[in-house]
């Protein structure tokens, strides 16, 4: 249940058009609810950190994701499946007709409702090569699905230094930029090193033997001298559209507490 719902929920109580048997109905699986004797779905997450719970799917057979994902949808906007291969989105799209697969992302989303806005900031996303793509697209649908706005840059990386650079404009006026890059992972360190908002730099698997599935690039941005990133684990684009939402409502947050501040006169 999203904050929205609640309240909406808890003003009709207090207005009389709710009966309590009612609210008490709809509240009676507030924190979590069981599917089957396999999971618990956990229905109180979007009230503690802002965001619903997402489904993983590795591991799932396609009839337990059908099972979450329709107990999530009377609780949620938009229910989301990640790291969902395509064989196993026909098998659930079968079932559930209005499901939209994203197949470069590997993403299912069921959309039960308009997505509500999270308006404050665009999250700016890079690629260093068109091989990054996957990752990165898990990045942007994920923070679509969440109510961010998003830019994408695509196929930017050191080797050819000049297309990053002929993009000045929109890294100067970025909020937060998340940076996907594989093979030496040296982008995020040149990107920190031109802008001055918060980076997110997601290592792929992409590159040739030593790059270790991924292991090179993720020690290189964790051993950036570029100020100012933060770096999530390898191909772990939707953490990183997370990461990079929290910041943004955090900004929100922090910019409505200075809006309500009482105005004070500094003694002349």
């Amino acid at each position: 249940m999203n904050p929205d719902a609640l309240q909406e929920l808890l003003k009709g109580v207090s207005r009389g058009e709710i009966s309590t048997e009612t609210a008490l109905e709809q509240l009676k699986n507030f924190n979590f609810e069981s599917v089957g004797n396999f999971a618990k779905v956990d229905h109180h997450r979007h009230l503690r950190t802002g965001f619903p719970e997402v489904i993983w799917g590795p591991g799932k057979t396609p009839e337990q994701i059908i099972q979450i994902m329709t107990t999530m949808a009377s609780h949620s906007p938009v229910v989301m499946a990640t790291r969902i291969e395509t064989a196993i989105a026909e098998q659930l799209e079968a079932e559930i007709p209005s499901l939209t697969y994203y197949p470069t992302a590997r993403i299912c989303a069921l959309q039960t409702a308009q997505i509500p806005s999270q308006g404050l900031g665009v999250i700016s996303i890079l690629t260093a090569g068109t091989a990054d793509l996957p990752v990165a697209e898990e990045a942007a649908i994920t923070a679509q699905l969440c109510g961010f706005q998003t830019q994408k840059l695509w196929d930017v990386g050191v080797a050819g230094i000049h297309r990053l650079l002929s993009h000045r404009e929109l890294l100067n006026a970025a909020d937060v930029i998340i940076v996907v890059a594989g093979m030496e992972g040296a982008l995020p360190s040149v990107v920190a090193g031109m802008v001055d908002c918060p980076v997110i730099g997601v290592p792929t698997s992409v590159g040739y033997g030593t790059s270790f599935g991924g292991v090179a690039p993720l020690l290189t941005m964790l051993n950036s001298c570029a100020t100012g990133i933060g770096v999530v684990n390898i191909d772990n684009g939707f953490g990183a559209a997370i990461l990079a939402g929290q910041i943004l409502r955090t900004a929100k947050r922090i910019n409505s507490k200075s809006n309500n501040l009482p105005q004070t006169n500094n003694p002349g």
